[in-house]
């Protein structure tokens, strides 16, 4: 086979990386681009393309975005899909459940970009849990789709070594890329041999990882200082690190944590507690060990360094404050 007909399945950045990929691969035909319906976003709600839409579209791809293949507009789907022929069908974070029957369309199968090393983290957020977990590994699986829930074979896996200070944005932009070169490799194989080997996966070896909610961003003190810097990192941009600071003579304080990092201290005093700067971070004790914050945005506010909020809020309090805990941030 000297080329290959492609469709394209995805929705936001990361299948965006992997669709600009595939675009720029020789012997790559990208005939069509599925990606979800334009959704409102921003104060004003107006409807806002995804971002393979808008790669799609500056590519001159045509672009379909169905609700649903399901039902009878799911009829009148599988059957547009069946008249573009394609020899392949990628999807990446594409958002919607794809059924047999549209799996089955194309001639060489259908395939996933998935952001872990399949059995590990199924699901919904493979990025943060990894992070959360505090994973040193992470990687991508190309994996031949089938009913289930990345349940299917592997036909191409690669590794990637997760930072000390990754966030889920920095990983995630590294692993959508990693994602666009491994199925660039996997079309070019195919092309070369008409043929893809596949691993099935071992299922007793399946973790999953469920959907990120903001409860995964309220900070629990009693936690190890380790265990804190995984969480923060994890929900960074979204849905952000967050605590309650209770200071003298001053409201509940809602502040997420931008950024931080664990340091290698320890201290009698209750988790939760607020220690005065030093070398540019906002002390506070955990469970285990004393986590750094190196800047924090109030509600409402922007972001602060840990010595501009210890002036602007701790500062005339004294040098030890507490911070309280609370379910309800």
């Amino acid at each position: 086979m000297t080329d290959c007909s492609i469709v394209f399945m995805g929705t936001p950045d990361f299948a965006a990386a992997v669709l600009n990929h595939i675009a720029a691969t020789e012997g790559c035909h990208i005939d069509a681009v599925y990606t979800q319906p334009d959704r409102p976003a921003g104060r004003g709600h107006h409807l806002r393309h995804s971002p393979v839409k808008e790669l799609a579209l500056s590519l001159h791809i045509p672009v379909f975005q169905p609700e649903s293949f399901r039902g009878a507009e799911g009829d009148m789907e599988l059957k547009k899909l069946k008249s573009l022929k394609p020899d392949l069908v990628i999807v990446a974070a594409y958002g919607l459940i794809l059924p047999q029957t549209v799996l089955d369309v194309p001639k060489f199968g259908s395939y996933n970009v998935h952001a872990s090393l399949l059995p590990k983290y199924r699901g919904a957020a493979p990025i943060q849990r990894a992070l959360m977990n505090g994973d040193c590994v992470t990687g991508i699986t190309i994996m031949h789709m089938e009913k289930g829930l990345d349940t299917g074979p592997i036909v191409m896996q690669r590794a990637l070594a997760i930072s000390q200070n990754d966030t889920a944005e920095t990983l995630h932009d590294r692993l959508a890329d990693l994602g666009g070169k491994l199925m660039s490799e996997t079309v070019l194989f195919l092309l070369k041999y008409g043929q893809l080997a596949e691993l099935p996966q071992d299922s007793a070896l399946a973790t999953y990882a469920d959907k990120i909610t903001p409860a995964d961003g309220i900070i629990h003190w009693e936690e190890s200082s380790s265990k804190i810097h995984a969480t923060v990192r994890a929900v960074t941009p979204w849905p952000g690190a967050r605590t309650v600071l209770h200071l003298p003579e001053r409201k509940p304080m809602l502040v997420k944590i931008v950024s931080g990092k664990v340091i290698d201290q320890s201290s009698e005093d209750v988790p939760g507690t607020l220690l005065e700067p030093e070398d540019g971070l906002l002390r506070i004790v955990c469970g285990q060990g004393i986590y750094g914050v190196a800047s924090l945005r109030p509600a409402g506010g922007k972001t602060l360094s840990a010595g501009d909020f210890w002036n602007g809020y701790c500062r005339k309090e004294g040098k030890k404050q507490a911070v309280a805990l609370t379910e309800s941030c």
